[in-house]
């Protein structure tokens, strides 16, 4: 195949997919989670239970450097790393203990105009596993 029809190739796969040619989302998101449940483990089994609502923001979004902050209650509260997928991107947070919160989020559902998005929590408390599983949607902000 010659270059020209490689390159005619490629530019309609990037057009199609919905690829940006800056590499460039949203650079802020408000993220509500209201559909979780959480599980433990205790007496050799685990256990699960419905977790309370989440929300936060994740803000200063950059795709190239894969980097992010975490925002809660409208205040920077840890950098993040950036997982860039296909049709999706996952920011990974490792808190003080060494244990995991990650959040992916897809491409924006273009009915709802929102992103739809997962978010897990892995940790333990007094020697207990524990981890939370959460589904939701994030907004793009200005």
């Amino acid at each position: 195949m010659s270059n020209l029809r490689l390159a005619v190739c490629a530019l309609a796969l990037t057009v199609c997919s919905g690829a940006r040619a800056d590499n460039q989302g949203p650079t802020h998101f408000a993220c509500d989670f209201n559909n979780g449940y959480s599980w433990s483990y205790d007496s050799g089994k685990f256990k699960s239970a419905r977790a309370d609502d989440l929300s936060f923001e994740i803000g200063n979004i950059d795709l190239d450097k894969q980097s992010a902050t975490i925002i809660l209650d409208g205040k920077s509260a840890n950098t993040l790393k950036i997982v860039r997928n296909l049709n999706a991107n996952t920011f990974l947070e490792v808190v003080n203990e060494g244990f995991l919160n990650i959040t992916t989020i897809y491409d924006r559902d273009p009915k709802t105009g929102k992103y739809p998005a997962v978010h897990s929590r892995h940790f333990g408390l007094f020697g207990q596993p524990i981890f939370a599983q959460y589904a939701g949607t994030c907004t793009a902000k200005p």
